[in-house]
């Protein structure tokens, strides 16, 4: 299964540069990193099942009300590639599967 996400800051407009994010599986962390200039980490993998992507939003915003955003989510054919984008502001967020 290959994973990627691409963060955008709502507030600024310009994608979220330096946000860490890591990515579990079964409770291990599978990856970690930080997003790009261009707020995004691709290139991620890892088996069926379900995985959690969690976005260290507190770090990156100087005030907001989600210090923390998780998105759980199950991958059923590991052949597919998962895409899960944030927008991201300080008192709201939304994800969806991306492609």
């Amino acid at each position: 299964m290959s994973f990627s996400t691409h963060v955008l800051d709502a507030v600024t407009g310009r994608p979220a540069a330096g946000l860490r994010v890591r990515l579990e599986h079964e409770g291990r962390v599978v990856a970690e990193g930080r997003t790009d200039a261009d707020g995004r980490i691709k290139g991620w993998d890892a088996g069926p099942g379900v995985h959690r992507v969690v976005f260290d939003t507190g770090a990156y915003l100087a005030e907001t009300f989600y210090p923390e955003v998780v998105v759980t989510f199950t991958v059923a054919d590991p052949a597919e590639h998962h895409h899960v984008p944030l927008l991201l502001s300080p008192y709201a967020y939304s994800t969806y599967r991306g492609s």
